[in-house]
């Protein structure tokens, strides 16, 4: 037996050629998947099993950043549900995708946060069986993908309310109830497959305290999936996204460029019929910036992902330790994080909807501010006395 677990006398231990990793010991040769339950070293790829044990330091640390990222995903994605719930003026069609973004980031980490944490709590594998292994990466990769195709409808959105103008046709409530549709549809049908076994399977990954789809296996079948969920769950809703945004700075561009044009042909400052219309516009810019920057974070956030499955499917795998693949899965967790606090923030409709739904909360930050203004004041006055 390689392994002891924790415990007993270290020095007698280590005297007998056991080793210390951070206090569990083993033998020399001893891997990561010594000790874990049966039926899970069944379905662990043999690549995690030649890594030696890891410190549970590392694990702790990723359960205590899952922890913060449960929590601020929680209040953030809650609120944005509730403020779009209580608030009218925001059920717009635009709004729906927003709202359906939100309770797929909830959805992920409230599916992925406690039993991952659980999981390093109780032992260092993943600790609710096969099934739960395949529910746990069913789940992450469904919620997930969903996140991601709201992100490509927003930016559909902004493309059309953009370049084809003001006045021109929009996408409707009811047209936006049926993408939301077609999203969950969309992404249950990318995720389905290894859930069933039809195609590929759901496994232990990296330290081995998480499930997701076997991105390792050697058969071709199974690699070809690699390729199927890779192209339909990150290439397509990029590709949207990119030609969406270009042709939407295109447009800017070039409108703003023919204003100025024509405005100094007739001398004049600006063309703009009156302030509303500019503020109309200036509001339509802000929401747009506020869905590219949240596309910009969601490539930085999403893209090692890919890359790391790409190159452990078809690379040198040897580059894909249990650390390196756990990076990019704690980033993708913060974009369920992320997302609300760019809408919230960026977006001006949603903000005046705070303000309104959660005044106490924004009355107790300016009274804070207040009172730190009002105690420098009174200190200043102070120092002028003595003086």
């Amino acid at each position: 037996m390689s392994y002891v677990g924790s415990g007993g006398s270290s020095q007698a231990l280590v005297g007998v050629g056991y080793y210390d990793v951070g206090g569990y010991f083993y033998l020399p040769g001893a891997t990561q998947a010594d000790g874990a339950p049966q039926e899970l070293r069944d379905i662990i790829h043999p690549h995690w099993a030649t890594f030696p044990p890891q410190n549970q330091m590392l694990n702790g640390l990723l359960a205590f950043l899952y922890f913060l990222f449960w929590i601020v995903n929680g209040f953030g994605n809650t609120a944005v549900i509730a403020v779009f719930i209580k608030s009218k003026s925001l059920q717009t069609p635009a709004n729906v995708f927003v709202a359906n973004l939100a309770v797929a980031d909830f959805l992920m980490m409230l599916s992925q946060g406690p039993f991952y944490i659980w999981s390093v709590i109780r032992s260092k594998w993943w600790s609710f069986g096969v099934l739960g292994c395949e529910i746990y990466g069913f789940t992450g990769g469904l919620f997930g993908i969903v996140a991601i195709l709201s992100m490509a409808a927003i930016g559909l959105d902004r493309f059309i309310v953009i370049t084809r103008g003001m006045s021109g046709p929009r996408i409707k409530i009811v047209h936006s109830i049926f993408l939301v549709g077609f999203i969950w549809a969309y992404a249950l049908g990318v995720c389905l497959p290894p859930l069933l076994k039809v195609w590929n399977r759901f496994t232990p990954e990296g330290l081995l305290t998480t499930c997701s789809f076997d991105y390792m296996n050697d058969n071709p079948w199974d690699k070809s999936f690699v390729i199927f969920i890779f192209t339909f769950a990150y290439v397509v809703p990029l590709v949207i996204l990119i030609i969406c945004y270009s042709q939407i700075v295109t447009t800017v561009w070039a409108h703003e460029r023919a204003l100025k044009d024509q405005a100094k042909k007739m001398n004049v400052e600006s063309l703009r019929a009156s302030n509303n219309d500019a503020k109309e516009a200036s509001v339509e810019m802000k929401i747009a910036m506020a869905a590219l920057s949240s596309v910009f974070l969601w490539v930085i956030i999403w893209t090692p992902y890919a890359v790391t499955v790409m190159i452990a499917a078809f690379g040198d795998r040897q580059l894909i330790t249990p650390v390196v693949s756990m990076i990019p899965a704690i980033l993708c967790k913060c974009a369920s994080c992320v997302n609300p606090v760019v809408f919230a923030i960026s977006h001006p409709k949603f903000k005046q909807a705070f303000r309104k739904e959660y005044a106490w909360l924004y009355c107790a930050s300016r009274n804070a501010k207040d009172g730190n203004a009002n105690n420098g004041e009174t200190h200043s006055a102070a120092t002028t006395v003595k003086t």
